[in-house]
């Protein structure tokens, strides 16, 4: 391998037409991709990495580098394009790994899902950079990502007899068992979190979120009786599944992924079905936010198929407000009202549910519920190829949730989505000025918290009005103040 990046020889190369396709539409020079390969490389430990500009031409030309170049380069184009693009997308091979340690098929065993938190969380925690964990670098996708979490719905063989009073017994005698005020301040300390997370974005506060959830795993692996290991775990999925939300609002996808993988792993050890599936759909957000709309609504019907017994109306309402969305991006409209027409429904039994819903689930509020179908509607509008019809139906709902995030200091991350959101409404109405007083309001919101999706969601808006109305004072104005507040080469902190 050595200085070279190390590639291995073909007898009878073919040029990468794939790898050259990516590669021109990403308006990338061969030396700028080399640099990004060896930067990637070095924060990878792979130090004996060193591309040039005659290497990637050789790439482009059908020699196949040595891992961990394919991973690397997926890594770099899933970032630069918004969607997975996997090594075989690029015509290379990707070399075999461990199940349990690169991808998302890992066992469903307590220990196992203990060991691995803490691994991740350690290494994210060392590396910090760009998500950039080396073997979690690849996106999974298709049934590569949805087999394996069916298997969430599979029991679990319970404890063995005896084996609660024997780990009782041993942490009495180790004195480190948890007390309930400790584990009760461990759960006000992840409410906490999701708080700041709302109030300021995912950039802020990513490292706190992963060093508690290492912690947590430090008091799995001591011995304590069975309830409070369930609680444990609990906090566990709650916080990995922040953590992957997160990473997720600051662009960091392979690493958002783990998390909300790891999570759904827990949330099983917990029992506690209601929270793999808020798991499951925060894994299918992802996925329509990556371009899958198909995979999406496979792990929507795979939470609500796990949790139709036990979940509160306000969970499967949400539920069904992602449905929507997914129907909304494969394009289907009667699937996608149908599903808006059950989130608007089951929210109305919220109120009289005789529990008191979990925190990570109270997010979903009236407000919540109009901005989700009125994206659907939007996203509607878009795929049927800028139906004014379905813009027309997006408007009332997306003006409503405006109107209430807009009174509530506790979203600020919503409300610039949902300003966002009517923004795109208007330019589909063919009106540009509003568009841009609604952009212009998103604009300053996030100059305040740190979310590299409220950045990419007004970019992609700007240059929508940009493309239809580039002559119109008022985008005009509003490109120039895009440029300054929020220049493209920005990069989140995390």
């Amino acid at each position: 391998m050595g200085g070279s990046g190390g590639s291995v020889t073909n007898a009878e190369k073919r040029p990468n037409e794939l790898l050259s396709s990516w590669f021109v539409r990403s308006g990338w020079s061969k030396g700028e991709l080399a640099r990004q390969v060896n930067r990637r490389a070095r924060q990878l430990g792979a130090n004996h990495i060193s591309t040039d500009t005659s290497r990637v031409r050789r790439w482009l030309d059908g020699e196949n580098p040595r891992e961990p170049i394919p991973r690397i380069l997926s890594e770099l184009f899933s970032e630069r394009f918004g969607c997975v693009v996997a090594v075989e997308d690029l015509g290379l091979r990707a070399a075999h790994q461990s199940p349990t340690v690169s991808g998302v098929d890992l066992p469903w065993t307590g220990p196992q899902t203990v060991a691995l938190i803490g691994e991740f969380s350690r290494s994210d925690l060392m590396l910090a950079r760009r998500g950039f964990l080396g073997s979690s670098l690849a996106l999974a996708a298709g049934p590569s990502l949805v087999e394996p979490m069916q298997r969430w719905l599979v029991p679990t063989p319970g404890a063995a007899p005896g084996t609660e009073h024997a780990a009782e017994s041993d942490s009495r005698r180790r004195g480190n068992r948890l007390s309930k005020p400790e584990l009760d301040l461990l759960e006000s300390t992840t409410v906490m979190f999701r708080q700041w997370d709302a109030q300021c974005g995912g950039g802020l506060r990513r490292k706190a979120v992963v060093g508690q959830l290492h912690e947590v795993t430090d008091l799995l692996q001591e011995p304590q009786p069975e309830a409070v290991t369930r609680r444990l775990f609990k906090v566990a999925a709650e916080l990995a599944e922040l953590a992957g939300w997160m990473s997720y609002d600051v662009g960091l996808q392979p690493t958002a992924q783990k998390y909300f993988v790891l999570a759904l792993h827990a949330a099983k050890e917990a029992g506690d079905k209601p929270l793999g599936s808020y798991v499951l759909s925060s894994m299918s957000r992802q996925m329509i936010h990556l371009g899958r709309p198909e995979d999406a609504l496979e792990l929507i019907h795979l939470a609500q198929y796990g949790s139709r017994d036990c979940a509160s109306p306000r969970t499967q309402a949400m539920l069904y407000a992602m449905e929507a969305r997914a129907y909304a991006n494969m394009g289907q409209p009667s699937k996608c009202k149908r599903a808006v027409r059950m989130a608007e429904d089951t929210f109305t039994d919220a109120d009289d549910w005789d529990e008191p819903d979990p925190d990570w689930i109270r997010f979903f509020s009236e407000a919540e519920l109009h901005g989700e179908n009125s994206h659907s509607f939007r996203d509607l509008a878009y795929v049927a190829g800028r139906s004014p019809t379905y813009a027309t139906m997006a408007e009332p709902l997306m003006k409503r949730a405006v109107e209430l995030f807009g009174k509530d200091p506790e979203h600020q991350r919503s409300y610039a989505l949902n300003l966002i959101g009517m923004a795109t409404v208007h330019l589909l109405q063919k009106e540009p000025e509003q568009s841009t007083v609604l952009a212009d309001e998103a604009l300053g919101i996030a100059r305040k918290v740190r979310s590299e999706r409220v950045n990419t969601r007004i970019r992609k808006t700007v240059d929508t009005a940009v493309r239809d109305f580039g002559g119109v004072a008022e985008v005009i104005q509003l490109t120039e103040q895009l440029a300054v507040h929020l220049p493209e080469t920005a990069e989140a902190a995390v």
